[in-house]
């Protein structure tokens, strides 16, 4: 008996007769099957259900494809590797005007490498009436320099491009279809022997989508030592892309300090921005030299860099251009927030509890009451998560319209008083800090008064944030009122938007101060609070006789505790545990390991801090928890996430052909 189905399903076929009339029955159902001109679709290729064209006659015939004419060969034949028939058939598919729009897509990046990649499977090289297929090393080559680029617009790797399902091994005879292009690249970078590790900066403006690219490439050549993490998304639903450096990427080695460099946080104020990017691709590069100042700065700290924390003000400021000089336009978000106005204001409650004998200057709790009556903006949101997270040392802020270091408190202790000294219980600990990056820089420190920032060459370029104008709510005070990091805000130059030509000038210098920033969180002392049994304690605070403000340990129980030379008593406490406090002499220029071991002992709370209103939960953060569910994706009718298509969606879409759903990620 013979039981089969429709033409359309020839593959259900089973039979249970060995006569032979059975069998001649059974072989004309499938010729028939066979004989049906329908090419494999695109799910089907990936899976392997479709019949290969190698299993085919193959007829090779001139390339005539107007995307594939620089392929290093001059035939080609159909049915091609996945399926496509005709040469009609595969100009009408999506796959072929994915080839067309891939460098418009991608601004450039990986240009021609995709292109020529995917015309050695749509239109494959015919030799002999057979077809050859591409490398499979050639595949991962591209795919492992250019998948970056896909992720920065949210795109999936091209089915058609699966390195193991439509590529060969050598032993398969495949040939390089990248092979003419090596060879003029060699041909152009023959000047160039540093064994590939040289690196072209572009000293241009770069848009969101290329600054992305960039720094994922950067990661990519660097990834044994580099490596890219979003900490959130701007009101439009930008990535704030931060690239990380250490010798460890991804996690904290014990007694290791982590700096973060941020630019960009006013959108028009856009040369911060471009120095982190230059920076990020010089620590790669020189890494790779050997240059041994950045080896042993990578190997040593970990260093976080978010080039642009406003990206979506960036594209407004962008679009008007330097000859503008964005003095207004872009420097709010897209909810038209100032993100330096709208962090918690903590420096009020400093001033305000002050006269509480235990009162602590250091981890403040963010109140309640900012998360009721403020308006969070989803980047300010972000860096608060990113500051709670991370134990960073030291931080700079990057921005533009004047030449000068400001450091905290950025707040006046007089709210009337505009203009009013007002430091911190670690002011020559910031005037240490700021000289560091202004004395390195060639014009900031000077007493030049015809230059730009002339108001501060008397004070060597820096200057008490607060003496220079008054204002709540910034980043820099709540760094160091709520964590252990100590900011400065760097105002790189009176231009907020300098012309390109000025780009290169200006890196050149402000590299060495960046250098010497970096540098300098190798300053003070360092150690491990364990206790008995050798147990790091996390939450201990390092206290310095004479400093009103204290450093809380990691939870490996490591700290780092910014010093100047000099004698001091350092103590170590912890909730639950007895005091230890030490004598240290520390020299200069040089880092002291001070460790300190507890004993266990019946806890007894300060009251005089734990009875302060609205002070007693540190780890209370958005208690509402409104705006982490904001950051979430809508919720369609069954519960499941609803996420909008990327913006490349509609190139497809609205040609009114079979949507390649293919090229979604997840």
């Amino acid at each position: 008996m013979i039981n089969f189905v429709r033409r359309s399903d020839c593959h259900i076929i089973q039979f249970m007769d060995s006569k032979m009339l059975t069998v001649l029955i059974l072989l004309s159902a499938l010729a028939t099957c066979l004989s049906v001109p329908r090419r494999c679709t695109p799910e089907e290729a990936a899976i392997g259900r479709c019949r290969t064209p190698a299993e085919e006659s193959s007829q090779c015939m001139e390339m005539v494809l107007g995307y594939c004419q620089d392929v290093p060969y001059s035939h080609t034949t159909f049915p091609n590797i996945v399926g496509h028939r005709s040469r009609q058939d595969l100009e009408m598919g999506v796959e072929y005007l994915f080839l067309s729009m891939i460098h418009g897509l991608l601004n450039g990046e990986c240009s021609p490498d995709i292109r020529l990649l995917g015309c050695s499977v749509l239109a494959p090289r015919c030799q002999d009436n057979r077809i050859m297929k591409p490398c499979r090393s050639s595949c991962e080559m591209v795919k492992k320099s250019c998948i970056h680029a896909f992720e920065a617009i949210q795109m999936a790797w091209p089915y058609f491009l699966d390195c193991d399902r439509f590529f060969v091994g050598n032993e398969e005879g495949c040939y390089d279809p990248l092979s003419e292009l090596r060879e003029n690249q060699e041909v152009a970078f023959a000047s160039i022997s540093d064994g590939g590790i040289f690196t072209i900066h572009q000293f241009t403006y770069h848009t969101n989508s290329q600054m992305f690219n960039i720094l994922k490439k950067t990661a990519a050549k660097c990834s044994h030592i580099s490596q890219t993490y979003s900490i959130g998304r701007s009101v439009e639903g930008k990535d704030l892309l931060v690239i990380e450096f250490s010798d460890n990427p991804g996690q904290h080695d014990l007694l290791e300090p982590e700096i973060k460099l941020i630019g960009n946080m006013h959108g028009n104020e856009v040369l911060g921005r471009q120095l982190l990017i230059y920076l990020a691709q010089y620590l790669c590069s020189e890494y790779l030299r050997g240059n041994e100042r950045i080896q042993t700065i990578i190997n040593t700290t970990r260093i976080h860099i978010l080039p642009s924390m406003n990206p979506d003000g960036y594209e407004i400021a962008a679009s008007e251009g330097h000859e503008y000089n964005g003095w207004i336009s872009g420097r709010a978000n897209a909810q038209n927030l100032d993100l330096n106005r709208n962090f918690p204001d903590l420096t009020s409650i400093f001033y305000n509890r002050h006269r509480f004998r235990h009162f602590r200057s250091d981890r403040i709790p963010i109140p309640e009451s900012y998360w009721i009556n403020k308006v969070v903006a989803p980047e300010t949101y972000a860096v608060m998560k990113w500051i709670r997270s991370i134990p960073f040392v030291i931080s700079a802020s990057l921005h533009g319209g004047e030449l000068v270091i400001s450091y905290p408190f950025d707040f006046s202790r007089h709210p009337q008083q505009r203009r009013m000294y007002s430091p911190t219980p670690d002011e020559q600990i910031f005037r240490r800090l700021a000289r560091t990056y202004a004395d390195a820089h060639p014009t900031m420190s000077n007493n030049d008064t015809e230059r730009c920032g002339a108001s501060f060459a008397n004070k060597g370029g820096i200057t008490n944030g607060a003496q220079w104008y008054s204002f709540a709510g910034g980043m820099s005070d709540f760094n160091y009122l709520h964590s252990n990091c100590y900011e400065i805000t760097v105002e790189l130059g009176c231009d907020k938007f300098p012309s390109e030509e000025e780009l290169y000038p200006e890196w050149l210098r402000n590299k060495e101060a960046l250098l010497s920033f970096m540098e300098f969180v190798h300053r003070g002392i360092k150690g491990i609070v364990k206790d008995e049994h050798g147990n790091g304690i996390k939450g201990a605070t390092i206290s310095v006789r004479g400093m009103r403000h204290d450093i809380t340990t990691a939870k490996g129980g490591d700290y780092w505790r910014l010093l100047n030379p000099g004698v001091h008593i350092v103590t170590a406490a912890a909730s639950g545990y007895s005091k230890v406090s030490k004598r240290i002499n520390l020299p200069r220029l040089q880092v002291g390991r001070v460790d300190f071991v507890l004993k266990k002992v019946p806890r007894e709370p300060s009251l005089d801090y734990f009875n302060i209103p609205e002070l007693d939960n540190y780890e209370r953060f958005d208690p509402f928890n409104q705006y982490e569910q904001n950051s979430r994706g809508e919720l369609g009718e069954n519960g499941e996430e609803r996420t909008e298509k990327p913006w490349w969606w509609a190139y497809f879409s609205q040609l009114g052909i079979s949507a390649p759903t293919w090229l979604l990620q997840n």
